[in-house]
């Protein structure tokens, strides 16, 4: 049985930490296949991008396997240079213009490719084997675990400060970490706050940043949740003025508990920044996410975890399973027929039900792929919850 009453606790990043830089990158050169694909008029479908991104000290590595629009390198490397100024990387050891950038993307394995091309006798088959993890809760309004939703919520408020030139303290790279207390399984209030950013005055010390920061999170939080009694650790190290990249080599993939659900639900390991939508690590994951915030939101239950599962070259899931956590009003077993009826959960199932073969996939790279809202360029469908009604009609 579940315990009642504890302590979680779930980080973030900010989109200038060392690996959010790399997924920024990976996932804008898959947003520029999709674009430039539809200026050449290409099919969608056969867009391919698989995209690995490095970053230290002045120099961004970019690796991987693509097909799709001939792109020249040079438009490629200027993509990761706009990101690096965009993010806000104008520091001696980091810096937009001057660092150096290689290109080392080549064409997709054929050996990959007659897996999952579309053929006349088959559909479009998986990108890789896999397995794919989707939750939703009742703890925010968005159907978010609430200590990784705080947490981001921090971040996105300081980031906000500093791009709008209302705080100029603030350098790029920043993390977060919040302990929520639950009582009777409901979260609280925060027992704990960490965070840790960059400040571009080196005489700043952690009770100057206190006071700079105190005030975002505050904001972050519903009333009540922060107390005399919450333990705040601000730049506990003393000093973060060399940040980024610079400070810490970064990697594409590396933060995908914070890309998802803080470790409150099941990770199937597979990364999402830099891959386009046949790698099912990314796209199922979406729609099983998809799925399980529908089922919440039509008062199925008040938690739910998907688990979908394929094969490399195979076009439709392997397994499906929902977890209700004991807060289900439906059978779970005939939950999961009727979400294979209600959605078509191959990859260009997916793709197409959630409208994925669109440029949409630079803005994930921060602050969390769920529990965004969706946006007029079709950025987070798989935060819709269209599907609430159709899934709740065949339980009435």
């Amino acid at each position: 049985m579940a315990r009642a009453s504890y302590l979680f606790t779930s980080e973030s990043v900010s989109e200038g930490h060392p690996d959010k830089v790399c997924d920024r990158i990976s996932d804008e050169v898959v947003d520029l296949f999709f674009r430039e694909g539809e200026k050449a008029s290409l099919d969608p479908y056969q867009i391919r991008v698989a995209c690995e991104t490095l970053a230290t000290t002045n120099r961004v590595v970019i690796a991987g396997e693509v097909r799709g629009p001939a792109i020249d390198p040079s438009v490629i490397e200027q993509t990761a240079r706009q990101a690096i100024k965009d993010i806000g990387y104008e520091q001696d050891g980091f810096h937009w213009e001057n660092a150096k950038v290689e290109i080392l993307l080549h064409a997709q394995s054929a050996d990959i490719a007659q897996g999952v091309d579309a053929l006349a006798n088959k559909d479009e088959g998986a990108g890789d084997q896999g397995i794919m993890f989707g939750y939703a809760c009742r703890e925010t309004p968005e159907l978010m675990p609430a200590p990784i939703y705080y947490a981001h919520k921090i971040l996105q408020n300081l980031s906000e400060a500093r791009r709008s030139g209302a705080e100029k303290r603030l350098g790029p790279d920043a993390k977060s970490q919040v302990t929520v207390r639950y009582e009777n399984g409901i979260p609280v209030g925060a027992t704990q706050i960490v965070v840790s950013h960059q400040h571009v005055d080196e005489s700043l010390t952690s009770e100057d940043m206190r006071e700079l920061i105190e005030p975002f999170v505050t904001e972050a939080f519903p009333a009540g949740w922060l107390t005399k009694d919450t333990v705040w650790h601000i730049n506990p190290t003393g000093k973060f003025f060399i940040g980024g990249p610079d400070g810490d080599c970064g990697l594409t993939g590396r933060k995908i508990i914070v890309d998802t659900y803080g470790g409150a639900a099941p990770h199937g390991g597979g990364a999402f920044s830099g891959k386009d939508p046949t790698k099912v690590d990314r796209s199922a994951a979406y729609a099983a996410r998809y799925l399980a915030k529908n089922v919440v939101k039509a008062g199925l239950a008040d938690r739910c975890t998907l688990q979908l599962s394929y094969a490399i070259g195979v076009a439709e899931p392997l397994s499906i399973y929902a977890d209700l956590h004991g807060t289900g009003h439906v059978d779970a077993s005939k939950l999961e027929e009727v979400l294979m009826s209600v959605m078509k959960l191959s990859p260009r199932g997916i793709r197409e039900h959630l409208k994925l073969n669109k440029p949409i996939y630079a803005r994930t790279s921060a602050y969390g792929h769920f529990g965004r809202a969706p946006d007029p360029q079709g950025g987070f469908s798989w935060e819709n919850v269209d599907l609430a009604d159709t899934i709740a009609a065949h339980f009435r």
